[in-house]
Protein backbone atom coordinates (compact mmCIF):
# COMPACT_ATOMS: atom_id res chain seq x y z
CA UNK A 1 0.00 0.00 0.00
CA UNK A 2 1.14 3.52 -0.45
CA UNK A 3 2.25 6.09 1.70
CA UNK A 4 1.28 10.10 0.59
CA UNK A 5 1.71 13.24 2.76
CA UNK A 6 -1.10 15.52 3.14
CA UNK A 7 -0.10 19.39 4.48
CA UNK A 8 -1.87 20.54 7.12
CA UNK A 9 -1.23 24.31 8.51
CA UNK A 10 -2.54 24.29 12.32
CA UNK A 11 -3.02 27.96 13.03
CA UNK A 12 -2.96 29.55 17.10
CA UNK A 13 -0.86 26.18 17.64
CA UNK A 14 0.55 27.07 20.80
CA UNK A 15 -2.88 27.26 22.61
CA UNK A 16 -3.92 24.81 24.78
CA UNK A 17 -7.04 23.47 22.76
CA UNK A 18 -4.80 23.03 19.87
CA UNK A 19 -1.80 21.28 21.57
CA UNK A 20 -3.45 18.83 23.86
CA UNK A 21 -6.20 17.76 21.59
CA UNK A 22 -5.92 18.79 17.33
CA UNK A 23 -1.76 18.03 17.63
CA UNK A 24 -1.02 15.46 20.60
CA UNK A 25 -4.49 13.54 20.83
CA UNK A 26 -5.09 13.97 16.98
CA UNK A 27 -2.94 15.01 13.56
CA UNK A 28 0.70 13.68 15.65
CA UNK A 29 -0.86 10.64 17.11
CA UNK A 30 -1.92 9.74 13.39
CA UNK A 31 1.64 10.74 11.93
CA UNK A 32 3.23 8.97 14.36
CA UNK A 33 1.38 5.94 13.87
CA UNK A 34 2.57 6.17 10.62
CA UNK A 35 -0.94 6.23 8.92
CA UNK A 36 -4.39 6.74 8.32
CA UNK A 37 -6.14 4.43 5.41
CA UNK A 38 -8.10 6.52 2.70
CA UNK A 39 -8.91 4.90 -0.13
CA UNK A 40 -6.43 2.36 -0.09
CA UNK A 41 -3.63 4.40 0.83
CA UNK A 42 -1.90 5.33 3.69
CA UNK A 43 -1.92 9.30 4.67
CA UNK A 44 0.21 10.60 6.95
CA UNK A 45 -0.09 14.47 8.24
CA UNK A 46 2.90 16.73 7.69
CA UNK A 47 2.20 19.78 10.12
CA UNK A 48 3.06 23.38 9.31
CA UNK A 49 3.20 25.13 13.18
CA UNK A 50 1.90 28.96 13.21
CA UNK A 51 1.91 31.52 16.55
CA UNK A 52 2.94 34.77 17.77
CA UNK A 53 4.98 33.76 20.24
CA UNK A 54 8.31 32.61 18.72
CA UNK A 55 9.51 30.81 21.96
CA UNK A 56 6.48 29.14 22.56
CA UNK A 57 6.23 28.01 18.83
CA UNK A 58 9.45 26.99 19.13
CA UNK A 59 8.59 24.75 22.15
CA UNK A 60 5.17 23.34 20.91
CA UNK A 61 7.80 22.36 17.58
CA UNK A 62 10.46 20.56 19.86
CA UNK A 63 7.84 18.61 21.47
CA UNK A 64 5.79 17.02 18.90
CA UNK A 65 9.26 17.06 17.05
CA UNK A 66 6.98 19.43 13.79
CA UNK A 67 10.28 20.82 11.54
CA UNK A 68 8.63 23.63 10.18
CA UNK A 69 6.70 26.31 11.81
CA UNK A 70 6.45 30.27 11.41
CA UNK A 71 5.08 33.16 13.00
CA UNK A 72 3.97 34.89 9.41
CA UNK A 73 0.45 33.66 8.77
CA UNK A 74 1.29 35.30 5.14
CA UNK A 75 4.20 33.18 4.66
CA UNK A 76 2.10 29.73 5.50
CA UNK A 77 -1.05 30.43 3.44
CA UNK A 78 1.91 31.00 0.40
CA UNK A 79 3.06 27.44 0.86
CA UNK A 80 1.63 24.86 -1.97
CA UNK A 81 2.77 22.27 0.16
CA UNK A 82 0.00 22.89 2.75
CA UNK A 83 -3.39 22.26 1.35
CA UNK A 84 -5.58 22.30 4.62
CA UNK A 85 -5.58 25.31 6.90
CA UNK A 86 -6.88 24.76 10.40
CA UNK A 87 -7.52 27.78 12.86
CA UNK A 88 -7.48 27.30 16.62
CA UNK A 89 -6.26 31.00 17.17
CA UNK A 90 -8.69 33.77 19.14
CA UNK A 91 -11.85 34.01 18.53
CA UNK A 92 -12.02 37.71 17.71
CA UNK A 93 -10.03 36.91 14.51
CA UNK A 94 -11.78 33.67 13.27
CA UNK A 95 -13.64 35.42 10.17
CA UNK A 96 -10.60 37.93 8.71
CA UNK A 97 -8.13 34.33 9.00
CA UNK A 98 -10.18 31.78 7.39
CA UNK A 99 -11.26 34.22 4.55
CA UNK A 100 -7.38 34.75 3.96
CA UNK A 101 -6.92 30.68 3.76
CA UNK A 102 -9.81 30.57 1.51
CA UNK A 103 -8.85 33.13 -0.91
CA UNK A 104 -5.38 31.29 -0.23
CA UNK A 105 -6.85 28.77 -1.96
CA UNK A 106 -6.91 26.20 1.25
CA UNK A 107 -9.42 23.68 2.69
CA UNK A 108 -10.62 25.14 5.77
CA UNK A 109 -11.01 23.48 9.11
CA UNK A 110 -11.68 25.61 12.16
CA UNK A 111 -12.34 25.48 16.03
CA UNK A 112 -15.97 26.86 16.97
CA UNK A 113 -17.29 29.42 16.58
CA UNK A 114 -16.59 29.37 12.60
CA UNK A 115 -17.66 33.20 13.01
CA UNK A 116 -18.68 35.77 15.49
CA UNK A 117 -22.31 36.08 13.52
CA UNK A 118 -24.37 34.15 11.15
CA UNK A 119 -24.24 36.99 8.56
CA UNK A 120 -20.39 36.67 8.75
CA UNK A 121 -20.72 32.99 8.30
CA UNK A 122 -22.82 32.93 5.62
CA UNK A 123 -19.99 35.38 4.19
CA UNK A 124 -17.19 32.68 4.28
CA UNK A 125 -19.42 29.85 3.10
CA UNK A 126 -20.05 31.88 -0.32
CA UNK A 127 -16.52 32.66 -0.42
CA UNK A 128 -15.38 28.70 -0.04
CA UNK A 129 -18.04 27.82 -2.34
CA UNK A 130 -16.98 30.19 -4.84
CA UNK A 131 -13.35 29.33 -4.60
CA UNK A 132 -14.14 25.82 -5.04
CA UNK A 133 -12.75 24.68 -1.05
CA UNK A 134 -13.96 22.21 1.33
CA UNK A 135 -14.86 23.15 4.50
CA UNK A 136 -14.82 21.67 7.83
CA UNK A 137 -16.21 23.13 11.20
CA UNK A 138 -15.12 21.09 14.90
CA UNK A 139 -18.24 19.63 16.64
CA UNK A 140 -16.52 17.14 18.94
CA UNK A 141 -18.62 16.20 21.62
CA UNK A 142 -21.39 14.23 19.83
CA UNK A 143 -18.03 11.54 19.63
CA UNK A 144 -17.22 11.71 23.07
CA UNK A 145 -17.95 8.25 25.06
CA UNK A 146 -20.79 9.63 27.17
CA UNK A 147 -22.47 10.71 24.21
CA UNK A 148 -22.55 7.88 22.31
CA UNK A 149 -23.88 5.74 25.01
CA UNK A 150 -26.67 8.63 25.05
CA UNK A 151 -27.42 8.26 21.65
CA UNK A 152 -27.40 4.54 21.54
CA UNK A 153 -29.94 4.40 24.03
CA UNK A 154 -32.05 7.34 21.43
CA UNK A 155 -31.92 4.84 18.59
CA UNK A 156 -32.74 1.86 20.63
CA UNK A 157 -36.40 3.57 21.89
CA UNK A 158 -34.92 3.37 25.59
CA UNK A 159 -36.80 6.37 26.26
CA UNK A 160 -40.41 5.83 25.10
CA UNK A 161 -41.90 8.73 24.86
CA UNK A 162 -39.44 11.96 25.63
CA UNK A 163 -40.61 13.89 28.78
CA UNK A 164 -38.05 16.39 28.85
CA UNK A 165 -34.16 17.13 29.13
CA UNK A 166 -31.56 19.81 30.51
CA UNK A 167 -27.70 20.56 29.82
CA UNK A 168 -25.65 21.73 32.84
CA UNK A 169 -22.01 22.53 31.99
CA UNK A 170 -19.64 24.56 33.86
CA UNK A 171 -16.61 24.71 36.71
CA UNK A 172 -15.49 27.31 38.64
CA UNK A 173 -12.71 29.52 36.38
CA UNK A 174 -10.36 31.71 38.80
CA UNK A 175 -10.41 34.90 38.63
CA UNK A 176 -6.17 35.21 38.27
CA UNK A 177 -5.67 37.14 41.57
CA UNK A 178 -5.01 34.22 44.13
CA UNK A 179 -5.14 31.41 42.02
CA UNK A 180 -4.01 31.66 38.25
CA UNK A 181 -6.65 31.73 35.92
CA UNK A 182 -7.20 28.36 33.49
CA UNK A 183 -8.63 30.17 30.54
CA UNK A 184 -6.88 33.23 28.50
CA UNK A 185 -8.26 36.48 29.46
CA UNK A 186 -9.39 37.27 25.65
CA UNK A 187 -12.44 34.32 26.82
CA UNK A 188 -13.55 37.57 29.28
CA UNK A 189 -13.76 40.19 26.70
CA UNK A 190 -16.17 41.51 23.99
CA UNK A 191 -12.73 42.88 22.25
CA UNK A 192 -11.32 39.66 21.65
CA UNK A 193 -14.85 37.74 21.05
CA UNK A 194 -15.09 36.24 24.51
CA UNK A 195 -18.53 35.36 26.42
CA UNK A 196 -19.75 32.22 27.25
CA UNK A 197 -22.49 32.36 25.21
CA UNK A 198 -20.56 32.50 21.85
CA UNK A 199 -17.90 30.32 23.14
CA UNK A 200 -19.66 27.07 24.73
CA UNK A 201 -23.57 27.40 23.31
CA UNK A 202 -22.09 26.70 19.55
CA UNK A 203 -21.04 23.15 21.20
CA UNK A 204 -25.12 22.92 22.73
CA UNK A 205 -26.59 23.45 18.92
CA UNK A 206 -25.29 20.57 17.46
CA UNK A 207 -25.24 18.28 20.78
CA UNK A 208 -28.78 18.79 20.96
CA UNK A 209 -30.01 18.48 17.29
CA UNK A 210 -27.70 15.92 16.70
CA UNK A 211 -29.85 13.25 19.88
CA UNK A 212 -32.91 15.05 20.76
CA UNK A 213 -34.59 16.97 17.75
CA UNK A 214 -33.78 20.21 16.13
CA UNK A 215 -34.09 23.35 18.04
CA UNK A 216 -37.35 26.06 17.44
CA UNK A 217 -37.47 28.34 19.87
CA UNK A 218 -35.70 29.73 23.01
CA UNK A 219 -35.72 32.29 25.33
CA UNK A 220 -32.48 33.20 27.66
CA UNK A 221 -30.82 35.24 30.33
CA UNK A 222 -27.12 35.97 30.62
CA UNK A 223 -25.00 37.87 33.50
CA UNK A 224 -21.88 38.09 34.54
CA UNK A 225 -21.05 36.76 37.94
CA UNK A 226 -17.41 37.94 38.32
CA UNK A 227 -17.21 41.69 37.38
CA UNK A 228 -13.40 41.72 37.47
CA UNK A 229 -10.63 39.53 36.62
CA UNK A 230 -7.01 39.57 36.25
CA UNK A 231 -4.98 39.31 32.57
CA UNK A 232 -2.18 37.19 32.11
CA UNK A 233 0.57 39.87 33.18
CA UNK A 234 -0.97 40.35 36.82
CA UNK A 235 -3.60 43.43 35.61
CA UNK A 236 -7.14 44.05 36.52
CA UNK A 237 -9.61 44.21 33.99
CA UNK A 238 -13.18 44.72 33.80
CA UNK A 239 -14.90 41.58 32.29
CA UNK A 240 -17.41 43.03 29.53
CA UNK A 241 -19.06 39.69 28.50
CA UNK A 242 -21.61 36.70 30.30
CA UNK A 243 -19.74 34.60 32.01
CA UNK A 244 -22.90 32.55 33.15
CA UNK A 245 -26.42 31.70 31.05
CA UNK A 246 -29.66 29.98 31.66
CA UNK A 247 -31.98 28.92 28.91
CA UNK A 248 -35.13 27.54 27.97
CA UNK A 249 -35.41 25.41 24.75
CA UNK A 250 -38.30 24.26 23.10
CA UNK A 251 -37.74 21.64 20.44
CA UNK A 252 -39.50 21.09 16.90
CA UNK A 253 -41.28 17.66 18.19
CA UNK A 254 -42.48 19.97 21.22
CA UNK A 255 -39.95 18.63 23.78
CA UNK A 256 -38.89 21.30 26.12
CA UNK A 257 -35.52 21.69 27.88
CA UNK A 258 -33.19 23.62 29.89
CA UNK A 259 -29.58 24.78 29.30
CA UNK A 260 -27.62 26.74 32.69
CA UNK A 261 -23.61 27.12 31.87
CA UNK A 262 -21.28 29.41 33.97
CA UNK A 263 -17.64 30.00 34.61
CA UNK A 264 -18.73 30.63 38.17
CA UNK A 265 -20.24 27.39 39.76
CA UNK A 266 -18.29 24.55 41.14
CA UNK A 267 -18.80 21.02 40.15
CA UNK A 268 -20.53 18.78 42.43
CA UNK A 269 -21.72 16.53 39.45
CA UNK A 270 -19.98 12.95 38.12
CA UNK A 271 -18.47 15.47 35.14
CA UNK A 272 -18.41 19.24 34.48
CA UNK A 273 -21.14 18.19 31.40
CA UNK A 274 -24.14 16.49 32.36
CA UNK A 275 -27.10 15.89 29.99
CA UNK A 276 -30.43 14.94 31.94
CA UNK A 277 -32.97 13.28 29.34
CA UNK A 278 -36.34 11.64 30.95
CA UNK A 279 -38.77 9.51 29.49
CA UNK A 280 -41.38 7.38 30.05
CA UNK A 281 -40.28 4.22 30.05
CA UNK A 282 -36.77 5.33 31.29
CA UNK A 283 -34.14 8.19 32.13
CA UNK A 284 -30.57 8.71 31.54
CA UNK A 285 -27.40 11.30 32.82
CA UNK A 286 -24.73 11.32 30.21
CA UNK A 287 -21.59 12.91 30.97
CA UNK A 288 -18.60 13.37 28.93
CA UNK A 289 -17.33 9.56 29.33
CA UNK A 290 -20.29 7.69 31.75
CA UNK A 291 -24.02 7.10 31.25
CA UNK A 292 -26.19 5.94 33.48
CA UNK A 293 -29.89 5.04 33.28
CA UNK A 294 -32.75 4.33 35.22
CA UNK A 295 -35.30 1.78 33.87
CA UNK A 296 -39.43 2.24 35.04
CA UNK A 297 -39.32 -0.86 36.43
CA UNK A 298 -36.22 0.38 38.49
CA UNK A 299 -37.95 3.52 39.36
CA UNK A 300 -38.13 4.01 43.27
CA UNK A 301 -41.35 5.46 45.28
CA UNK A 302 -39.41 8.78 46.75
CA UNK A 303 -40.54 9.36 50.02
CA UNK A 304 -40.34 13.01 50.81
CA UNK A 305 -40.73 14.90 54.43
CA UNK A 306 -39.15 18.68 55.08
CA UNK A 307 -39.02 17.15 58.22
CA UNK A 308 -36.97 13.76 57.96
CA UNK A 309 -33.61 13.31 56.84
CA UNK A 310 -33.92 10.46 54.10
CA UNK A 311 -30.39 9.70 54.29
CA UNK A 312 -30.48 7.94 50.71
CA UNK A 313 -28.01 8.92 48.04
CA UNK A 314 -30.54 8.44 45.18
CA UNK A 315 -27.39 7.69 42.12
CA UNK A 316 -27.29 4.40 43.87
CA UNK A 317 -30.58 3.92 41.98
CA UNK A 318 -29.06 4.12 38.83
CA UNK A 319 -26.73 1.99 36.76
CA UNK A 320 -23.91 2.69 34.22
CA UNK A 321 -24.18 2.01 30.92
CA UNK A 322 -20.41 0.07 29.90
CA UNK A 323 -18.02 0.50 27.29
CA UNK A 324 -19.65 -1.27 24.44
CA UNK A 325 -17.17 -0.27 21.95
CA UNK A 326 -13.37 1.10 21.76
CA UNK A 327 -13.57 5.30 21.64
CA UNK A 328 -11.08 7.19 19.96
CA UNK A 329 -10.11 10.90 20.28
CA UNK A 330 -13.82 12.94 19.62
CA UNK A 331 -11.00 15.02 18.21
CA UNK A 332 -9.41 12.65 16.17
CA UNK A 333 -12.67 11.23 14.72
CA UNK A 334 -13.17 14.94 13.30
CA UNK A 335 -9.78 15.19 11.67
CA UNK A 336 -9.99 11.81 10.08
CA UNK A 337 -13.62 12.68 8.57
CA UNK A 338 -12.50 15.95 7.43
CA UNK A 339 -9.21 14.10 5.62
CA UNK A 340 -11.16 11.64 3.85
CA UNK A 341 -13.40 14.31 2.91
CA UNK A 342 -11.16 16.23 1.56
CA UNK A 343 -8.94 13.71 -0.34
CA UNK A 344 -12.35 11.81 -1.58
CA UNK A 345 -15.36 14.00 -1.20
CA UNK A 346 -16.52 11.25 1.40
CA UNK A 347 -19.55 12.84 3.15
CA UNK A 348 -19.09 15.44 6.06
CA UNK A 349 -22.01 16.47 7.81
CA UNK A 350 -19.68 19.20 10.18
CA UNK A 351 -19.10 21.93 7.39
CA UNK A 352 -19.68 25.10 7.22
CA UNK A 353 -23.34 25.16 7.26
CA UNK A 354 -23.56 23.25 10.85
CA UNK A 355 -20.96 25.72 12.01
CA UNK A 356 -23.05 28.19 10.93
CA UNK A 357 -26.38 26.89 12.66
CA UNK A 358 -24.58 26.58 15.42
CA UNK A 359 -23.67 30.22 15.68
CA UNK A 360 -27.08 30.72 14.90
CA UNK A 361 -27.99 29.41 18.50
CA UNK A 362 -25.54 31.48 20.45
CA UNK A 363 -27.30 34.71 18.07
CA UNK A 364 -30.19 33.82 19.06
CA UNK A 365 -29.52 33.46 22.74
CA UNK A 366 -28.03 37.22 22.58
CA UNK A 367 -30.91 38.36 21.33
CA UNK A 368 -33.50 36.54 23.54
CA UNK A 369 -31.46 37.62 26.57
CA UNK A 370 -30.82 41.34 25.09
CA UNK A 371 -34.66 42.00 24.60
CA UNK A 372 -35.66 39.78 26.90
CA UNK A 373 -38.05 37.48 24.87
CA UNK A 374 -38.96 33.99 23.27
CA UNK A 375 -37.11 33.77 19.78
CA UNK A 376 -37.72 31.53 17.09
CA UNK A 377 -34.52 30.43 15.50
CA UNK A 378 -36.59 30.83 12.27
CA UNK A 379 -35.77 34.20 12.25
CA UNK A 380 -31.96 33.53 11.08
CA UNK A 381 -32.91 31.51 8.61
Amino acid sequence: MTTKFIGIIVNGATGGIATRQHLESSLVAIRDEGRLNVAGEYVVPRLLLVGRNEERLAETARRFAVEEWTTSLDDALANPDYSIFFDAAATGQRKTTLTRAIEAGKHVYSEKPVAPTVAEGLELLELAKARGVKHGAVEDKLNLPGLRKLSYLLKQGFFGQILHFRLVFGWWVFAGDLVEGQRPSWNYKSSGGGGLILDMHPHWRYVIEGTLGRISRLVASAWTAIPERFDESGSKYAVDVEDSTSVQVELENGVHGSIFGSWATRVRLDEPLSIHVDGTHGSAVAGLHRCHIQLLAQTPDVAWSPNVDPSHDHRTDWTEVPDLWRYPNSYRVGWEGFIRHVLTDAPFASNLSAGIRDVMLAEACYLSANESRWVDLREFE
